[in-house]
């Protein structure tokens, strides 16, 4: 096949040229129906990239699509389900899909729900139709029943999510989180939901990366700073070495030369 500069008559000769194959042998090319139909579904996935969580609003601060917020539920049932001794990839499965149908249907917040409402399933079900993907309406299904271990571990996840998201806002300042907080903890069901929320409340949501490091890297980031991770560094790699790159904190050092390995140092490129 000549390729050209422009896609679409790349694909225009691509067509006619099997075509006219299709022609000299007497067969008929017939579509693939459920292959086009995973195309459609992949890109309707996109759209929830592009699907605001609307409560959001009501807070007065932050903000989050619906791609983001499945991404973490299912990470996060994961993390619930191997603490609980469940079956992670299939918590981490209903966590992922639980809210596909909102690409079709909107994310309806608290006060929306009040008035109006969507049939969910109807929309997951013409999501997968014809794709051949029908577990992924079998976990709509079982987690929306709440009958397995696994269903309610990622149920506890869509909270915790919210939770951790909520978590960030009380600490930039919103008081009126707190509120939000209370509320969305009695909703988890799992004594694991409610161990890793517990420690949550507890934690700063900056400590994994601004709370592990040695707090004089944010006020020095100097020459006599580096000059004290190197003596410690020096210890980590074989003597003589001339390596430079990240501290024994994980920070680039001045003259740093990037994408170095060596025994018990990495410098990486940022």
């Amino acid at each position: 096949m000549t390729r050209h500069k422009t896609g679409g008559r790349c694909v225009r000769l691509f067509r006619s040229r099997a075509a006219g194959r299709a022609g000299r042998s007497g067969e008929t090319q017939p579509a693939d129906a459920q292959l086009e139909r995973v195309v459609d579904f992949i890109f309707e996935a996109g759209w929830l990239k592009k699907t605001a969580r609307t409560g959001w609003a009501f807070l007065g601060t932050g903000h989050e699509d619906v791609a983001q917020h499945s991404f973490r539920v299912a990470l996060i049932a994961y993390i619930l389900a191997k603490r609980a001794g469940a079956d992670p990839q299939k918590a981490a499965l209903l966590g992922l899909f639980h809210d596909l149908h909102e690409a079709r249907t909107s994310d309806l917040n608290y006060m929306n729900q009040r008035y109006t409402s969507k049939d969910e399933r109807r929309a997951q079900a013409d999501a997968v139709a014809g794709t051949g993907l029908d577990e992924i309406l079998a976990a709509y299904d079982e987690f929306e029943a709440r009958e397995t271990l696994e269903a309610q571990l990622a149920r506890d996840a869509d909270q915790l999510d919210l939770l951790f998201n909520l978590k960030e806002e009380l600490d930039k300042g919103n008081a009126f989180a707190r509120d939000w907080i209370e509320a969305a903890q009695k909703r988890l069901k799992t004594e694991a939901g409610r161990e890793v929320c517990a420690s949550m409340l507890e934690t700063d949501h900056n400590r994994w990366w601004f709370g592990r490091v040695d707090r004089r890297w944010w006020v020095e980031r100097a020459r006599e700073y580096s000059q004290d991770c190197s003596q410690k560094c020096s210890q980590a790699r074989p003597a003589g070495s001339a390596v430079r790159g990240r501290c024994h904190m994980g920070v680039r050092r001045p003259g740093a030369t990037p994408r170095r390995l060596v025994a018990g140092h990495t410098a990486k490129k940022n």
